[in-house]
This record gives structure tokens, C-alpha cells and sequence, in this order.
């Protein structure tokens, strides 16, 4: 029923819905920038002696591939790499090759798999998470022997247990990233 008085006042609980469509800006560029925004933790001032603070941009782009398959494309891994690596302070072209890699390996994943509950993917990042750690070591160009691999057990650690929380905030983000905004037309 409209309102004589405000013919522009709600007028059920589904009026409102009615005209409206999702922001492009929001639906493609949310993931994006929340990538590159976790690629910029470097730059917070945490002082520690061995590595401790897990990989969030590539904590970010495992949740976002794993919870949207079809979100990111697979080249999204050499611009995502490369700002990645510019901030991280790994040679230039690790984070492209790291990050392709696991887009790739995701893909292959999904196509053999393509149902999988939060269990799963939690054990698909702890395993994608080790071998990032363990060959982003190798290609810094640090010296991996026996006692190097131990220093990475608490960075291990960390992102393996702060990945539902990043999922849980991959989650919040693409509620906003799917939000409805009123078209003039």
C-alpha cells in the first residue's frame, strides 16, 4: 500500500529491494584491494628476530579463491605478486611465481574436486601455506639447512591458525562486496 502522504516511504519489506543492482566497483574491486592492502603489512612496525607474522596477502588470496572459485582470474596472480613483492622485501618475481602457482594449483584442484566443505579447505591453505613459507625461504636466497626450518614453525603456526579468521573476514567482505545499491535510471 503507498502512503498519500509519502509516496516514496517503504511501502513492504520487499519494496525496497526493487530497482536496485550491485556496484560494480565494490563486486571486482573488494577482493583486489583487500589483497593489496594485506600485502602492505610489511610496513607495520613489528620487530622480531625470526619470522612470525604469517603471509596475509597470500592468506587473503587463498580464502578469496578457495570461498569464490571464480572470482579471481588466474593471471590476478602476477599483478597481485608483483605488488607483493615489492613490499615484502623477497626478490622481485617470487611472489608472482608463488602466487601464480597456487592459482593454478587451485584451479586443477577445483576441477578434480569441485565440492569441498571449510575442513578441507582449511587443510588445502595449511598445506599450500607450508610450501609457500618453505619456498618463499629457498628463493630469498637465505641459507636452508636443518635449523632454518624450525624458525619457521611459528610463522607456520600463526597462519595456520589465523586462517579462519581471515576466511571470516573474506566472508564479511564479500557481504559488502555483494551489497545492492539503488540505480538512477
Amino acid at each position: 500500500m503507498i502512503d498519500p502522504i509519502n509516496p516514496r516511504a517503504r511501502r513492504d519489506a520487499f519494496g525496497s529491494k526493487i530497482n536496485r543492482d550491485h556496484s560494480a566497483l565494490l563486486a571486482f574491486g573488494v577482493p583486489w584491494l583487500s589483497i593489496l592492502l594485506a600485502s602492505l603489512t610489511p610496513l607495520l612496525p613489528i620487530i622480531a628476530s625470526a619470522p612470525i607474522v604469517p603471509p596475509l596477502a597470500y592468506l587473503l588470496l587463498l580464502a578469496w579463491r578457495l570461498m569464490r572459485p571464480g572470482l579471481l582470474p588466474l593471471w590476478a596472480g602476477l599483478p597481485l605478486g608483483a605488488f607483493d613483492d615489492l613490499f615484502s622485501g623477497q626478490p622481485f618475481g617470487s611472489g608472482i611465481l608463488l602466487f601464480s602457482v597456487t592459482l593454478i594449483g587451485i584451479e586443477l584442484l577445483d576441477v578434480r574436486f569441485p565440492w569441498r566443505s571449510f575442513w578441507q579447505d582449511w587443510i588445502i591453505a595449511m598445506a599450500v601455506t607450508a610450501t609457500y613459507l618453505v619456498v618463499a625461504a629457498l628463493v630469498s636466497g637465505a641459507h636452508v639447512d636443518q635449523g632454518m626450518l624450525p624458525a619457521l614453525v611459528p610463522q607456520f603456526g600463526l597462519s595456520v591458525l589465523t586462517f579462519p579468521i581471515i576466511a571470516r573476514i573474506v566472508s564479511m567482505l564479500d557481504r559488502l562486496r555483494l551489497l545492492r545499491v539503488r540505480r538512477l535510471a
